[in-house]
C-alpha cells in the first residue's frame, strides 16, 4: 500500500496494492501496523460505519468536537464519491483549506482524515455504498457541521446544484465563519 501526504497535514490517500487475474482481484484493505507506519501516527480504530446514496446526495461537511474527535479512514465498496476533507484546526497554516478525492471501487482509494477534520462527500455514481473506521465513538452532543456550499470553502462538488440532494439537517448548518469548532 502507498501512502501519500496531501496538502493538509496528516490527510493522506492511501492506495492498495491490487491484485487482479481472470477471476476477480484481492487487495488487503487495511493492516493496522502498516497503517501505522504509513501516517506516521498510532491509530486505533474502534467504530466502522456505513451509508448507501444515490447520485446527487452530499453528505455534508460534519465533524465531532472535543474529547470525541475522530479520525477516519474512508473508502468506497461500490460507485464513486468525491470525498473532501475540511481542515479545521484553528492552529494550522491550512485552517479552511480542502482536498477532494474521488474515490470509487475501481480506483480502490482510500482518504485518512485526521482528528480536526470536517468530512464529507457527495455522490457522482448512480449508487454508492460508503465505509469508513472511527477512531473514536460517535457522540451526538459533540457532532457539529458546516454547510456544504459555505463561498469561503469554495467547493467545487463536480455536481449541478439542481442534482442535489441535501438532508434538512445538512442544509440548516452554519458557515464556517459561524461553526462552534
Amino acid at each position: 500500500m502507498t501512502f501519500t501526504e496531501t496538502k493538509l497535514k496528516g490527510c493522506f490517500v492511501l492506495e492498495p496494492k491490487v491484485f487482479n487475474d481472470d477471476r476477480g482481484y484481492f487487495m488487503e484493505s487495511f493492516n493496522r501496523e502498516r497503517f501505522n507506519n504509513g501516517v506516521g501516527e498510532s491509530v486505533n480504530f474502534v467504530q466502522d460505519n456505513q451509508s448507501f446514496s444515490s447520485r446527487g446526495v452530499v453528505r455534508a461537511i460534519h465533524y465531532q468536537k472535543g474529547e470525541y474527535a475522530q479520525a477516519k479512514l474512508v473508502r468506497v465498496l461500490s460507485g464513486a464519491v468525491l470525498d473532501v476533507a475540511v481542515d479545521l484546526r484553528k492552529n494550522s497554516a491550512t485552517f479552511g483549506e480542502h482536498v477532494a478525492i474521488e474515490l470509487s471501487d475501481e480506483n480502490k482509494k482510500q482518504l485518512f482524515i485526521p482528528r480536526g477534520f470536517g468530512h464529507g462527500f457527495v455522490v457522482l455514481s448512480e449508487t454508492a455504498e460508503f465505509f469508513y473506521k472511527c477512531d473514536n465513538y460517535y457522540n451526538k452532543e459533540t457532532e457539529g457541521g458546516i454547510i456544504y456550499n459555505d463561498p469561503a470553502l469554495n467547493i467545487d462538488w463536480k455536481m449541478t446544484a439542481d442534482k442535489i440532494k441535501v438532508s434538512d439537517k445538512d442544509l440548516i448548518l452554519p458557515t464556517l465563519e459561524n461553526a462552534r469548532l
